[in-house]
């Protein structure tokens, strides 16, 4: 095969990539390990934030979230024996954002893709990148029993942490930075209205959080350690842990269920430096990771496909590398500044195993700080909205 962008991974940051290539009419092949079934079973984020939403529109798959998605002006944070706060983005920067899940995200860009057709290879294995600082760069996989080669100008790495793509980046060229956090989050989804409001709860009990899909969808998480499983957690003791860890008024609101969908995972930060080597650019979780709190990641993995399809744009119509060798100095500016606001977070909102009394102390004054400082709340409102492209 032969085509000019050779993308790995059908997440959302490589189907975006394909059909925003297309739209400016460059060719494109998306090799996907797992099955349509599998990737579309992924439950993630879904918090949007106004630059994604605004690009989601621009590319014309805006129609079902509009329609279906649940916009916001702010998330609230309720601290144990403190007034509630409001991260209050409309007022300060008079954006909205939207409360979308992911798995709608990659139903629509499959959609998009499939009226398009477009070409996406399901279960590829063995995918290898070959000859990325060349002129000439190649992929292979492995289908049917069948080795097949694909020619291509450019490689885009959009397979997550656990791909092919930033493996394929020599040790002694890549630096990595890395931050692993002693809890994970134990999600679940019920088919239930959810709450209102996307709410962080600190608590001493530890963290919950309320967060949205649907009007009959909702999604709730919950500090946990590290070494929980999920047969420890029936359904019983979620609720249970989580009305705990709420506000009594906003406990008595909740409306629980059967859980749909369970799972627990490990908070971590991680950036991979540079995300390009030759012909391979790197987008999305491939090249950095950051806690859920901020709800960051698939915003990330929007802002990295706008720098990397403008770049792919201005190279392949016009010859103009420009945007192309400025394309991971670019990103990871943004990616630094999402990094830092998940991490501070993060660090705000949760309990620490072993943590100090002074170290409580210096948690609780910096939340009584939002509460008093318009500044510091204009701030964290930019932030959480995200900055400009």
């Amino acid at each position: 095969m032969r085509t000019q962008v050779a993308i790995i991974g059908a997440g959302p940051a490589g189907l975006l990539l394909s059909h925003i290539l297309h739209r400016n009419g460059i060719d494109s092949v998306v090799l996907e390990r797992q099955t349509r079934a599998h990737v579309l079973e992924r439950i993630r984020a879904g918090v949007l934030e106004a630059g994604t939403i605004a690009l989601l529109r621009e590319v014309g798959l805006g129609e079902r979230m509009d329609r279906e998605g649940h916009p916001h002006d702010g998330s609230w944070i309720a601290w144990e024996g403190r007034p509630r706060f409001l991260i209050d983005t409309r007022k300060y920067t008079g954006k909205p954002m939207m409360a979308y899940g992911q798995t709608a995200i990659t139903e629509d860009l499959f959609a998009a893709r499939d009226a398009a057709g477009g070409k996406i290879v399901d279960e590829a294995a063995d995918v290898r990148l070959h000859e990325l600082t060349s002129s000439k760069p190649y992929v292979t996989y492995e289908k049917g029993g069948e080795q097949v080669r694909i020619d291509c100008d450019y490689v885009a790495g959009c397979d997550g942490y656990h791909g092919v793509s930033r493996p394929s980046i020599p040790l002694d060229v890549m630096k990595t930075y890395d931050k692993g956090y002693p809890f994970g989050w134990l999600g679940i989804m019920s088919e239930t209205p959810p709450y209102p409001d996307i709410c962080y709860c600190y608590h001493s009990r530890g963290f919950a959080l309320a967060s949205q899909r649907s009007p009959m969808l909702s999604r709730y998480y919950i500090q946990c350690d590290l070494d929980d499983k999920i047969d420890d957690w029936p359904d019983e003791r979620f609720w249970a842990e989580f009305l705990a860890r709420c506000p009594p008024d906003m406990a008595g609101s909740i409306v629980t269920g059967p859980s749909i969908e369970k799972s627990i995972a490990p908070l971590r930060s991680f950036v991979a430096e540079p995300m390009r080597y030759g012909r391979l650019f790197l987008a999305g979780d491939a090249a950095h990771i950051v806690p859920p709190t901020g709800a960051k990641g698939l915003n990330l993995a929007v802002s990295d496909v706008f720098y990397l399809s403008r770049a792919l744009i201005e190279a392949c119509r016009k010859g103009n590398p420009a945007y192309l060798d400025s394309y991971s100095d670019t990103a990871l500016r943004r990616v630094w500044g999402a990094a830092r606001m998940s991490w501070w977070l993060t660090m705000l909102l949760h309990r620490f195993p072993n943590e100090t009394p002074f170290e409580e102390q210096m948690r609780l004054n910096q939340f009584d700080y939002l509460h008093a400082s318009e500044h510091a709340a204009a701030t964290l409102a930019e932030q959480y909205v995200g900055l400009p492209y």
